[in-house]
């Protein structure tokens, strides 16, 4: 019984399905914060040119209204001016920023939309929860986290810039575009070698979180077993609904007994009643079928209800393994079964 309530078991898809529609989902934002740095770190080597083009502009702008005296109209079209280069400037950076945030998560969970997580609840604000948060293991994995993660950042930056040190003096030895060169690269080894250390720290931390994601959903075999019922139905009560409905079927079937032509037997094991109107149906249909007991009371039905009854073992097995009730018989019994219709009509007329 204990094995029942401990949450033992991964959880089930709908468990999963459940979590994520309450904004509950697995989310690293090492993750996140890794790709909006990569995003930031490609657009600053690359938007230097862009950025130069429009200060230039810009500043040209600007300049030529030095020694114009400064009107209402002039000092309005200088903030429209200046809003608009602003914009020109930030719009790139702050687009490209948001779209790597929002790709930061998407690529984690999918895409999700739900507002449950920011809807007001009493235990948000529950200081006793609040204390039990700030002071908990997740709390204290993620503090260590980051200072480690910090730590070896600081170590990498660190090394790399005492490195790039020990090359100063040769500085004086290249011309200006020589220099500006040496620190663009040292500034794209620099950038790439931190990514790589958070890249590290993303993977480790999107492992952790999906680890610990799953294990916060796990479910006791019980909360399974009751989860199954409420899904796909109580066992014992689908079981007698199918019970039910084949004492309905049955009794269906044996009302049709009384209607048949003729029931072929086998002659105890096998009874299978058929019936033939020309005026709905193409073909001999069979309307009732049943092996052993439900065979003896099928032909006790026909005997009371005046329906011949016709000993042929292989054509009753053939017709009983073939044939389903309701359905007419295929062709391959059409002339077995004429035969015996032609022998029930004759012994009727002769009667």
């Amino acid at each position: 019984m204990a094995d029942d309530l401990e949450k033992t078991e991964e959880p089930t898809p709908k468990k999963l399905e459940e979590a994520k529609k309450e904004g509950n989902i697995a989310k690293s934002m090492e993750v996140s914060g890794f790709v909006v740095l990569l995003v930031g770190s490609i657009i600053i080597l690359f938007y230097l040119k862009y950025v130069t083009f429009y200060l230039e502009e810009y500043f040209r702008y600007f300049y030529s209204y030095i020694g114009v005296e400064l009107t209402k109209n002039i000092f309005f079209n200088l903030i429209i001016k200046s809003t608009y280069y602003f914009f020109i400037l930030i719009a790139p950076i702050f687009i490209a920023l948001i779209l790597a945030g929002i790709i930061g998560n998407v690529m984690q969970f999918g895409f999700l939309f739900t507002i449950k997580p920011i809807l007001p609840k009493l235990e948000k604000i529950n200081p006793i929860k609040g204390l039990k948060r700030l002071f908990s293991v997740k709390t204290l994995v993620e503090g260590l986290k980051t200072t480690l993660k910090t730590f070896i950042a600081f170590l990498v930056g660190f090394t790399l810039f005492y490195n790039f040190l020990q090359e100063i003096p040769r500085l004086e030895l290249m011309n200006f575009f020589e220099q500006l060169k040496w620190f663009e690269d040292k500034a794209v080894i620099l950038i790439f070698s931190l990514l790589g250390v958070f890249f590290i720290f993303a993977i480790i931390d999107f492992t952790y979180q999906k680890y610990t994601y799953k294990k916060s959903l796990r479910m006791s075999k019980q909360e399974i077993k009751d989860e199954y019922k409420q899904t796909e139905g109580n066992p014992e009560v689908k079981a007698k609904i199918r019970q039910l409905q084949r004492e309905m079927a049955k009794k269906r079937m044996m009302a049709e007994v009384p209607k048949a032509d003729v029931v072929i037997t086998n002659p105890t094991h096998y009874a299978v009643a058929i019936r033939y109107d020309k005026t709905k149906d193409e073909a001999p249909r069979v309307v009732a079928k049943g092996v052993d007991n439900l065979a003896i009371k099928i032909k006790e039905i026909a005997r009371e209800a005046g329906v011949m009854i016709v000993e042929n073992p292989p054509l009753a097995r053939e017709l009983y393994k073939s044939v389903e009730v309701g359905e007419i018989i295929p062709q391959k019994l059409f002339k077995a079964v004429a035969e015996v219709l032609a022998y029930i009509y004759r012994a009727k007329r002769m009667i």
